[in-house]
């Protein structure tokens, strides 16, 4: 889920320090990753998206704590975080075959991630800026599905679903 609202708060320290950002890649909470290969994105399945999406409600989420995991990753944490979580939940369960980071955590949190696998000091010193800039309100009313590679503006945008039909 894009949220152009936190931009100026993440964006050049994203910039730095998390490189699907150069990817072009924007701020965003995923909702589901990996998905499925590109080309096994036909109408079929994007339609199937489309209707899971539309079951869900918009929302919206408030930015108002900066995170960790471990020494290695900053993040936003959204609030509330159970719509995030629903709609992970409802995408998963429409497309088995795609668990969340192919099953590698058993409990998925929702989150924006500012900066990963960089110098511990440079993580803290965009943890304290971005904090500066918080809280952000913004509303949750579009999915965007991206595929790409990880090359210089490698990725790209198939389709927007909005939320809530």
């Amino acid at each position: 889920m894009p949220v152009p609202q936190v931009e100026q708060a993440v964006g050049r320290w994203r910039a730095v320090l998390d490189r699907a950002a150069g990817w072009g890649v924007p701020a965003h909470v995923t909702v589901l990753y990996p998905f499925l290969a590109p080309e096994d994105l036909d109408e079929q399945t994007l339609t199937a998206v489309a209707e899971v999406l539309a079951s869900v409600p918009p929302f919206t989420t408030e930015f108002a704590h900066v995170r960790w995991f471990g020494d290695t990753v900053v993040w936003l944490a959204p609030s509330p975080d159970r719509p995030f979580r629903a709609l992970t939940d409802a995408i998963w369960q429409r497309f088995p075959q795609a668990p969340p980071y192919a099953g590698a955590h058993t409990d998925v949190v929702p989150h924006l991630t500012i900066g990963h696998d960089a110098p511990r000091r440079a993580l803290a010193e965009a943890a304290d800026a971005v904090a500066a800039s918080l809280p952000i309100r913004a509303p949750v009313d579009v999915v965007r599905l991206i595929a790409g590679t990880p090359r210089p503006d490698g990725w790209h945008t198939i389709r927007e679903f909005p939320i809530g039909g």
